[in-house]
């Protein structure tokens, strides 16, 4: 699945909280002080990437990745995101989430976790 991101400078990432079910991803052009972008995945089976990432380049996940989370989860899950992104190593990282549900949420979010939505 191709997430169906707005415009915007969203080449920063990291993961914002993840308390085993729920994952939230945070974007912007820079996340000292406020990011301007959430994916929240509900019902999280699986999560593999880097907790700060860089340039994800989303793609359809590749029928191997699909047969590994139906083995992994028993099923193949609502959500199924594949990616390459630069995880600050030589080489791109592939990366994988597999869950329930998802949302986009766009505005302006304070790193201090307070959300100032416009």
């Amino acid at each position: 699945m191709l997430l169906p991101l707005p415009e915007g400078s969203w080449w920063d990432w990291t993961v914002l909280r993840y308390d085993g079910s729920r994952l939230t991803l945070a974007a912007g052009h820079d996340l000292t002080y406020h990011h301007g972008l959430e994916v929240v995945f509900t019902d999280t089976l699986y999560m593999r990437c880097p907790t700060d990432f860089m340039d994800p380049a989303f793609r359809e996940p590749t029928p191997r990745e699909r047969a590994e989370i139906t083995r992994l989860v028993g099923d193949e899950p609502g959500v199924l995101v594949a990616f390459e992104a630069d995880g600050g190593g030589t080489e791109p990282v592939s990366c994988l989430i597999a869950a329930d549900g998802w949302a986009i949420r766009q505005g302006r979010f304070s790193r201090r976790g307070s959300a100032d939505v416009r």
